[in-house]
């Protein structure tokens, strides 16, 4: 799929400004909009809740009639006047403590909960996250997030006659989902690259504007990755220890080097569960280039300002890797390091009687 599936619709020009509200997630928790979605289709709003994919299917009649129709218009520019009033009002932060948080903060989660209209979550977590940019929204706190858009994301229940569970993966369309290609300064895609053995995955970026913060997003299925990496962002939570392995290199080293091409340099970084462990070592060694310093050092430095949030504090709660897998993908990565892998790996042992299996909790 290239850009330019992704090219918004055309709209009547008094009606443009849809595509900023459709597309600002804002609308998943402050509901003044919810009256134009519903106008425009009311039957697939009130069955999805996903504004842009209403915006997206609605016909070219039923459009030019709303941009004649007075009440919706007046209605239209309430709601455009609200969200600019929005954007630059003060906030908490920026009236009570500007500055506080230097760059901003870089949260990263293997999910996240905002609304069933993004579905890139399976439960508690993710919707602890989604409520986490959310309030960071509201506050007005500079929080960049990184996740991964899933293209099935976690399966959806159903019950046989014969009382079984039968789980499905729907396809979840990028085209008609709230999310917006990132682009360069040439209007190319955004792409990062992750060493794994033999090869390089390329990654594409993503956005979803939350209110004031991002959520940026990284998906591996790009025709230039070979058939099965393209699937290494297919389902959230998959039962494969080296596809779950692989979705921690993606979101880790790959999240903290989107930041970095991005031109952000967050001062603190919080990771919501062990998944996104990696982005620690990643963020490490990036000081260490910065500084022309040793690892040791940069890890020094950098660990004051990384945060650690765990809701399953118990050993079963959390990824398991072995010695043999985690040395297969860790040293590419490695190369050229002054960190080898079995340094790496010391950080990351459950305990010395258990000198081969490795957790992620613990780096």
């Amino acid at each position: 799929m290239t850009l330019a599936a992704y090219t918004p619709r055309s709209l009547p020009e008094s009606l443009n400004g849809l595509f900023q509200l459709a597309l600002d997630l804002r609308w998943t928790w402050h509901h003044g909009t919810d009256e134009l979605w519903r106008a425009l289709d009311s039957d697939i709003w009130d069955t999805t809740r996903n504004a842009w994919l209403v915006l997206n299917s609605v016909s070219g009649e039923r459009l030019e009639e709303l941009a004649a129709d007075p009440d919706f218009q007046q209605h239209y520019r309430e709601q455009i006047h609200a969200h600019h009033a929005f954007t630059e009002a003060d906030t908490w932060y920026s009236t009570d403590c500007p500055g506080d948080l230097g760059e901003g903060v870089a949260y990263f989660c293997m999910e996240y909960g905002l609304s069933e209209s993004l579905p890139l979550y399976s439960g508690g977590l993710g919707v602890l996250a989604g409520d986490f940019l959310k309030a960071s929204s509201d506050l007005g706190a500079p929080v960049m997030a990184v996740g991964l858009l899933y293209q099935q994301g976690y399966f959806r229940q159903a019950i046989s006659t014969d009382g079984e569970q039968l789980e499905f993966y729907p396809y979840n369309d990028p085209t008609m989902l709230p999310v917006s290609p990132l682009r360069d300064a040439d209007d190319q895609w955004v792409r990062v690259i992750v060493p794994f053995p033999g090869r390089h995955v390329r990654l594409r970026a993503w956005k979803a504007q939350v209110g004031r913060c991002e959520l940026l997003l990284l998906d591996s299925n790009d025709p230039r990755n070979e058939p099965g990496d393209r699937g290494i962002t297919s389902e959230l939570y998959t039962g494969d220890p080296e596809k779950r392995l692989q979705q921690e290199m993606v979101l880790g080293i790959g999240g903290w080097r989107l930041l970095e091409q991005l031109g952000r340099s967050p001062s603190l970084c919080h990771l919501n569960e062990g998944h996104c462990a990696l982005a620690l070592i990643e963020r490490a060694f990036s000081w260490q280039d910065c500084h022309e310093s040793d690892f040791q050092t940069a890890r020094t430095a950098t660990r004051a300002t990384n945060l650690f949030t765990t809701h399953t504090s118990v050993a079963s709660g959390f990824d398991h890797f072995s010695r043999s897998l985690l040395r297969l993908y860790l040293t590419p990565w490695l190369e050229g390091r002054d960190l080898n892998v079995d340094q790496l790996l010391a950080l990351a042992r459950i305990s010395h009687s258990a000198p081969t299996t490795f957790a992620d909790q613990a780096w």
